[in-house]
């Protein structure tokens, strides 16, 4: 089974401001949740019920994983110093 991966506008204008070697980086790492939305190095967030974070080097992606309707969205993506801030 494969998932649906919904990159939201403001996500995806924060990776359009990326350099473009990161930028390839983090949309391969992104597009590769359709078929492993728990990949090895996957965290599940304390305090979500849907909620997990992958590394791109100093980076994290934070997404949501909806098994029933096979989607994963992604709500953020940021310096690891500043992706957990709301």
């Amino acid at each position: 089974m494969s998932y649906t991966v919904i990159v939201p506008k403001p996500v995806q204008k924060q990776l359009d401001r990326l350099p473009t070697e990161l930028h390839d980086r983090v949309i391969d790492k992104i597009l590769l949740l359709a078929d492993d939305p728990r990949p090895s190095g996957a965290k599940k967030l304390k305090g979500y019920d849907r909620e997990y974070r992958i590394r791109i080097g100093d980076y994290r992606v934070r997404y949501e994983i909806d098994d029933k309707e096979l989607i994963v969205i992604i709500l953020h993506y940021n310096h690891r110093s500043a992706i957990y801030r709301d």
